[in-house]
């Protein structure tokens, strides 16, 4: 799996229609209309997000990655 971090993952929720609702410290805050999730994303300058973390975003997002985003095995 390669590397996302918590700013690109933003970036690819953004285009998928999720829109940041709070920012919390370094949390942002995500959510879109007729969803009752929330996606919580932590940004830390360009620190890559652990793979659970981020399989588990992808998955409760419903999205999947374009072949010209960051691939996710």
């Amino acid at each position: 799996m390669k590397d996302i971090s918590g700013k690109e993952l933003c970036k690819i929720l953004k285009q998928n229609g999720w829109e940041l609702k709070t920012i919390k410290g370094s949390h942002h805050v995500y959510m879109k209309e007729g969803r009752k999730e929330r996606i919580s994303i932590p940004v830390h300058s360009n620190e890559s997000l652990k793979k659970g973390l981020l399989k588990a975003v992808i998955k409760l997002a419903g999205i999947k990655l374009k072949p010209t985003d960051k691939q996710v095995d």
